[in-house]
Order: C-alpha cells, then sequence, then structure tokens
C-alpha cells in the first residue's frame, strides 16, 4: 500500500469517527430529562452501528462499483446497497434498543418516548435511508472529486514527461544537423588550407564541448549562449573571409536572462546558410538582444531573401518553434520576414515564468 492509499484510509476512518459521533451528539444535546447511561448508549452504540453499516457499505461499493466508467448498472448496484444499508442500519438499531429497554436501566418519560417505536422495521429502515444515502452521496462524491485529481495529476505528469521526451529530441536534432553542416566547411578546405583546417577543427570541438554539456538542460543565460555564438562566427569567417560581417549590438541587462540553449546559434546558422552562403559578394548579420515591454526580444537581419530551397529540412527553423512553443507555449513567440532585400527574423519571450 503507498503512501497515498495509507492516507486516504486514515482520512475516511477519522471522518468516519468524526462524522457519526458529531451526528450522535448534535441528537443528545437536543435532549432534556435524559440519563448518563442514555447518553453514552446514544453516543457509543449509536457511532458504532453508524461505522459498522457503512464500512460494510464501502466495502461492497470498493469491489463492486466501476469509478473509472460508472453506468447505469452501477447505478443500480448503488441503489440496492442503499437499501440493504438502510436495512442493516435500521435492524442494528433495533437489535441494541431491545437489549437497552429490556436490560437496561428504568427509561425516563423522555427516554420512553423516544423508544416508543424502536422496534418498528419500516420507522428505522426509513430513518436509516436518510442517514445512508447522504453518506453514500458524500462518499461518491469525494470518490469523484479525488478521481479527478487523480486524472489531473497523471495529464500533468504524462505531459511533462511527453514535453520533456520532446525536448530531448529537438535537442538531439541541433548536433547533427550543425555538426553536418561544419564538416562539409571543413572538407572543402581540407586540400587547399591545411592550416584554416585546423584552426576550423579547433572551433568545432569547442562548440560540439559546449552542446554536449548544455544538452541536459532547458535553459541557460544569454551570456554563455554568445560564447558558443562568437566561436560559430569565428568558424564560419574562416570559410567565407570578408564576405561575412558580423554586428552584435547586445544590452548589458539581458547577459544574466535565461534563453533555450542554441536557440540564437541556429538563427545564426541559418542566417548564413540560407543567406551568406547564397551571396557571391557575402552579406552582413545583425545580432540584436534587449528587454522590452516585459520580453527578452532577440533579432537575427541577414543580407539575402527569404526563399526556400527545394531541398532545405527547414529543420533549424521547426526546431525553434517547436522548443519555443514546448517552453513557453502560447507566450513566446517566433517570426521570419523579409525587408528590404534582408531576412528579418525576431523572438520574444517572457521574462517572468
Amino acid at each position: 500500500m503507498n503512501i497515498t492509499k495509507k492516507r486516504q484510509n486514515v482520512a475516511f476512518w477519522a471522518l468516519q469517527f468524526i462524522g457519526w459521533g458529531f451526528i450522535n451528539l448534535i441528537s443528545i444535546f437536543v435532549l432534556k430529562k435524559v440519563s448518563v447511561e442514555f447518553i453514552l448508549y446514544s453516543v457509543v452504540v449509536g457511532t458504532g452501528i453508524g461505522i459498522f453499516s457503512t464500512s460494510v457499505l464501502r466495502w461492497y461499493l470498493k469491489r463492486n462499483i466501476s469509478f473509472d466508467s460508472f453506468g447505469i448498472q452501477d447505478l443500480g448496484k448503488v441503489i440496492v446497497s442503499v437499501l440493504a444499508g438502510s436495512l442493516l442500519f435500521g435492524l442494528l438499531n433495533i437489535a441494541f434498543g431491545y437489549i437497552y429497554v429490556k436490560f437496561g436501566p428504568t427509561l425516563t418519560t423522555e427516554e420512553t418516548q423516544l423508544f416508543k417505536h424502536y422496534d418498528s422495521v419500516w420507522i428505522q429502515v426509513l430513518n436509516a435511508l436518510f442517514l445512508i444515502g447522504a453518506w453514500v452521496i458524500t462518499y461518491l462524491v469525494i470518490k469523484l472529486l479525488l478521481k479527478l485529481n487523480r486524472d489531473r495529476i497523471e495529464r500533468l505528469e504524462l505531459n511533462t514527461n511527453l514535453k520533456q521526451a520532446q525536448l530531448d529530441t529537438l535537442k538531439g536534432q541541433i548536433n547533427p544537423h550543425f555538426m553536418f553542416n561544419s564538416l562539409n566547411n571543413i572538407r572543402g578546405l581540407m586540400l587547399e588550407d591545411v592550416e584554416k583546417s585546423r584552426e576550423m577543427l579547433t572551433k568545432l570541438s569547442e562548440i560540439l564541448r559546449y552542446s554536449l554539456t548544455k544538452n541536459n538542460i532547458n535553459s541557460i543565460s544569454v551570456a554563455e549562449e554568445l560564447e558558443v555564438v562568437d566561436n560559430y562566427i569565428d568558424l564560419s569567417k574562416i570559410q567565407f573571409e570578408n564576405r561575412l560581417e558580423f554586428i552584435k549590438n547586445v544590452d548589458e541587462d539581458t547577459l544574466d536572462l535565461s534563453i533555450p540553449p542554441m536557440i540564437i546559434q541556429l538563427l545564426i546558422e541559418n542566417a548564413i546558410k540560407h543567406g551568406i552562403s547564397n551571396l557571391k559578394q557575402g552579406g552582413k548579420i545583425v545580432l540584436e538582444i534587449k528587454k522590452e515591454n516585459g520580453q527578452l526580444q532577440i533579432g537575427v537581419r541577414n543580407t539575402g531573401k527569404l526563399k526556400v530551397s527545394k531541398n532545405s529540412t527547414q529543420l533549424g527553423i521547426k526546431n525553434i518553434r517547436q522548443r519555443l512553443h514546448l517552453l513557453y507555449a502560447e507566450r513566446a513567440s517566433f517570426t521570419l520576414d523579409e525587408e528590404a532585400d534582408e531576412v528579418v527574423a525576431n523572438i520574444k519571450i517572457p521574462l517572468s515564468a
């Protein structure tokens, strides 16, 4: 039995004693001129009968009622169990009432009036029907609320696990995608310039070390992300030489803010791969990071046209959109537009969780 089940059982028995004890105490307080023996009888025996009858009823309901798929048959079983429980409750009251009347102390006038119909089965059962019916309704409502809460927790856990699995898959796409592009660049220079190839390998190893160490987290600081961006730019400049110009405008108060790892690097990578690399004269990339309107705004602007080649999988762009959605839902946004011979990518991330 797990901790939750134990707590539920403790709560059930505590409510049983408190509830039935309270009902029987209330019935005593409204009476006058009754003996101490009668009070003890009413509280102890009355509470015992209530607890015993409803505990048997609970045992039956737990074994015969499907709370996950409650239907007409289950409703019929509940009605029958209420009638049976009421009959048991009434008969027990008759039995103990008979014992008290025959073998107990002499009854006062008020006590005699109370026991006037103690041996009437129908009166006792009808009285029990009200109490047992109220108990069953309360029991079913509590079971329903517990089930709804359990289902909500299970859905949250499922969504959390699903999101984490999706994030892990998306992270796994980053490294092969980046490695493929970089290794192709190194292969192209290997026979032309060995020193440049070695320098590119050094930069690549630094970037891969970063991506591997950050692969198990969902957020890093802007400053950490900019380190890998600088390495990537240095790596790219070896290939493009004077054809690549990089401008970085980053507000100082954004450096400690958290962002998903490698999300800026992906923007820069796409700007180079789909923009600068397609221009013979090269071009310019401008990175801007600032806080505005309660959001962290990341903008990458590059020379080029917003057109997708037939062979492009747009893996980087899809990756960015999916990661932002998984981490921030509708609170984050990503846009990609063309403005005056430039491609502009903008990411907006909420500053508060």
